[in-house]
């Protein structure tokens, strides 16, 4: 068990989220007729940018008007013939992030590549390879304080639902720095998202099919060593999102099986929320993971009420304390208030 360093203040303060748990009657909602919002983008007015899978994103100004913001909008996530198709096939724009100039970076968990997208719906692809070969099913996009982009690529098999296996270790993580894409860490189990640290000394990497988080230091050059486990070394559910708060807690999503998780600076793990409350679909996955026979039929069965899959935690607000909830199949983005502020992202 490791520890990120922290101000002496906070070493001395409690920790806000001591005896915390959310309370499912005090949750809100927020926008409609959404598309896998998976990814959420806060900014400073309010408004939200929701990743939606017509092949865009959503903007949800504060007072709850919302407008896709998409080159061409897509139908096939919509009018797929079953679920299995729906998550797999098609336009599916993941995770974001704003660039400087505050166009929107889509990674493409569909069409497996980078996009680049102005706010009025002018899109390019930014990069779909790498060494000359596809680049995988990229899931998140995080940009850093010197403008770099780290990117994760969850695994290279085609159907990403066929890599949910405690055997596959094919994902890694590349940097896009100067026009040139590297890889600059590799053999993990399903990377998912990314953070830095308020020093951006270490990168967090959620690691969905090792149910833990890891981290790695990270280089002058951008380069990522020292890598070691954070927190448990087994959630007992799969991780997808990850974000900090500005205490140094670790908040995060354990998708199909609901949960909200926090991870204290001293390693401790604590559960929010709970949305599955050990259902039996969440327990029949579990155990045929731990056989190495996990099915599209299991995952699908599972999910809860708030928003089924949570995917990920975005802070948002005027203080940085409202917490939204983003996830693959609801259609309307949830949200809390939190005790703690949110550590604000570069573009913040």
């Amino acid at each position: 068990m490791v520890k990120p360093r922290q101000h002496a203040a906070a070493a001395i303060q409690p920790n806000p989220i001591d005896g915390f748990t959310v309370d499912p009657s005090s949750i809100a909602y927020i926008g409609e007729d959404l598309q896998r919002p998976e990814c959420i983008l806060a900014e400073r007015d309010g408004s939200l940018w929701a990743a939606d899978a017509r092949g865009g994103v959503v903007h949800i100004q504060p007072d709850g008007r919302q407008r896709l913001v998409s080159q061409r909008a897509e139908s096939a996530f919509l009018l797929a013939a079953d679920d299995e198709t729906r998550f797999i096939a098609g336009t599916l724009p993941n995770g974001l992030a704003f660039a400087h100039n505050g166009d929107v970076l889509i990674s493409n968990f569909g069409t497996d590549r980078l996009e680049v997208m102005t706010r009025d719906g002018e899109s390019r692809v930014l990069v779909d390879q790498i060494d000359g070969e596809p680049i995988g099913k990229v899931n998140f996009v995080l940009r850093d304080s010197r403008d770099r982009l780290w990117l994760t690529i969850s695994t290279r098999t085609k159907n990403w639902m066929r890599a949910i296996s405690p055997s596959i270790a094919d994902g890694y993580i590349a940097l896009y720095d100067q026009g040139r894409l590297r890889i600059v860490a590799d053999g993990f189990h399903f990377t998912n998202e990314i953070r830095f640290d308020a020093w951006e000394e270490w990168l967090y990497v959620a690691e969905t099919c090792a149910r833990r988080i890891t981290r790695l230091r990270v280089t002058r050059d951008g380069g990522l060593v020292d890598r070691e486990v954070f927190g448990p070394d087994d959630h007992g559910g799969f991780i997808d999102g990850i974000a900090f708060d500005a205490r140094g807690n670790l908040w995060g999503t354990h998708v199909m099986t609901d949960r909200i998780f926090a991870i204290t600076p001293e390693g401790e793990m604590r559960i929010l929320l709970d949305d599955d409350n050990g259902s039996a679909a969440g327990q029949a996955l579990m155990e045929a993971f731990a056989r190495d026979e996990v099915t599209p039929k299991l995952m699908l069965a599972c999910g809860g009420t708030i928003a089924p899959w949570f995917a990920s935690v975005t802070f948002g607000g005027p203080d940085l304390r409202t917490v939204y909830i983003g996830s693959l199949r609801a259609t309307r983005i949830p949200y809390f208030r939190s005790p703690v502020a949110g550590l604000p992202m570069a573009h913040w």
